[in-house]
């Protein structure tokens, strides 16, 4: 009998991931409507931009809450039978990645807990600066935490509290949290949504018509309004909290709200040209970011090439503006997951070419202007340039719709650790020669703020462009290490092995 060959390793990579921060969490909140639970299904679908890593839906009868979490995508999670079993006019739903925790599905949400005020459930976009020196208090006096996520420490405060009421126990708690945080709440009767008293991330309020009846809808972006048929009315503000029940709707503020620090990065990256977010449409400031961008930064070439998706917009103001041809010279294949398992032979590019390539008659012989969001490790921006250089581009000038990325998030963005950010090791001159681009420009700190519309630069937290941080970081250290450990857990999890051939 011969000897048959070990099965040979090979590593499931995450594709284009180098030059991109990841995407944080997306929640949303349906009350008033039979059919909570499918709407709030649609409006995950809509979110998925936000977090692939896991999903999970809450709703309620008015007697029980019923539960459906797990990992992977929106579909691969629910189908018809698990929605026919989150009966009830009321819905949370919350979709992941993971930016405070590991890896895995204890970590997803929402958390369903039974305590001393009631069964609830509750979701969080966002990441709780003191979240670590709050669990540890907590473990000290007795009590056990099920997952590693920052978002437990909201129940266990809850349940610790000595109010009486749900709202009033939640209230008591958010004065305890520092950092960032957008959260969807459920009992059995009522939802309560609130939002950090600085407002980093975003949560819009929008209502729907059913029967006659008005149904109340919170998400982190409008698209999912848009895909539900409901009607932006605004934003929850920071330091307030809205109860819905079926007496209607209370808005009041837990605290007062405190300098805004809204993330810049969501109209940046983040969120969906489609959306409005903070009050503003993301497509807008997208296109403003590469009008500004071209005026800041001009160049002589013969077409303006986007790199898609998130770069569409901005390439197109950068064209506008400065009379150059826009050109759809890189197309993004929208059918790859978020790893694909890397050939035995090594390809020249071969992470990015399955996700990017070019449109070679458009490029051949042209001096291309690439319009990108954002350059984090400089890795894909790399690859980019070689494959423009290979379509027969004559000459590669790079232009990144936002200022250089110098420091790291720890407000509910995954990012990387300061040191790995190119920018913050790098001149802009090092940095054009380590990605082979003619030449590179990054949009200024002035012109960003100029194209989110806050020219005093009253609004937004740009923390990751300045080093400044607006609030206390007092678990910065654990945060890393945790951060660290995920991603050596993604690593692992990652590896698979094949049948030799």
């Amino acid at each position: 009998m011969s000897e048959q060959a070990a099965p040979v390793p090979s590593r499931a990579v995450e594709v284009d991931a180098g030059d991109r921060f990841r995407e944080e969490c997306g929640i949303c909140a349906i009350f008033g409507h039979p059919e909570a639970a499918n709407l709030a299904y649609l409006g995950l679908y809509a979110l998925q931009h936000r977090g692939q890593e896991s999903a999970g839906i809450c709703s309620s009868d008015g007697e029980t809450i019923h539960t459906r979490k797990g990992m992977g995508l929106v579909s691969e999670i629910f189908g018809e039978h698990e929605l026919q079993q989150l009966t009830g006019h009321m819905a949370i739903g919350h979709t992941r990645y993971s930016t405070a925790g590991d890896v895995g599905s204890r970590n997803a949400q929402p958390f369903y807990v039974e305590c001393n005020k009631g069964a609830l459930a509750v979701a969080h976009n966002g990441n709780l600066t003191n979240g670590h020196a709050l669990r540890g208090a907590i473990e000290k006096s007795g009590s056990i935490f099920h997952a590693t996520s920052d978002t437990e420490v909201i129940p266990h405060l809850m349940a610790r509290s000595t109010e009486q009421t749900l709202d009033t126990a939640l209230r008591e708690s958010l004065l305890e949290l520092e950092g960032a945080y957008s959260l969807v709440l459920l009992s059995t009767n009522q939802i309560i949504v609130a939002r950090d008293q600085r407002g980093f991330r975003p949560l819009a309020y929008g209502t729907m018509q059913h029967k006659g009846r008005t149904v109340h809808v919170f998400a982190s972006e409008t698209c999912a309004f848009d895909l539900i048929g409901a009607k932006y009315q605004g934003e929850v503000e920071p330091g307030e909290m809205v109860i819905v029940t079926d007496r209607g709707v209370t808005r009041q503020r837990f605290a007062p709200a405190l300098k805004p620090s809204q993330c810049a990065f969501e109209h940046v990256y983040f969120s969906r040209p489609d959306s409005i977010v903070f009050g503003r449409s993301v497509h807008k400031s997208r296109e403003a970011l590469g009008r500004i961008l071209a005026q800041e930064s001009p160049v002589e070439a013969d077409c303006v090439v986007p790199v898609p998706d998130s770069g569409n917009a901005a390439a197109l103001g950068f064209a506008q503006e400065s009379g150059i041809p826009f050109s759809i010279g890189l197309i993004r294949n929208h059918y790859v997951g978020r790893t694909f398992i890397e050939p035995k032979q090594s390809i020249r590019n071969f992470g990015v070419k399955l996700k990017l390539n070019p449109v070679n008659h458009l490029v051949a012989g042209k001096r291309v202007v690439l319009v990108d969001d954002s350059l984090v490790r400089g890795t894909t921006s790399r690859k980019i340039v070689g494959i423009m250089r290979d379509a027969g581009a004559t000459e590669v000038h790079l232009r990144i719709s936002c200022p250089p990325t110098i420091a790291s998030c720890y407000y509910g963005v995954d990012t990387p650790d300061k040191d790995e950010l190119i920018a913050n090791r790098m001149t802009v001159e090092e940095i054009r020669e380590h990605t082979g681009a003619d030449s590179l420009a990054y949009l200024s700190l002035q012109g960003l703020k100029q194209a989110v519309g806050d020219n005093n630069g009253g609004r937004y937290c740009y923390s990751c462009y300045t080093g400044s941080y607006p609030t206390d970081l007092v678990d910065v250290e654990q945060f890393v290490q945790d951060h660290r450990q995920k991603d050596t857990a993604e690593n692992t999890i990652a590896w698979r092995s094949r049948p030799s051939a």
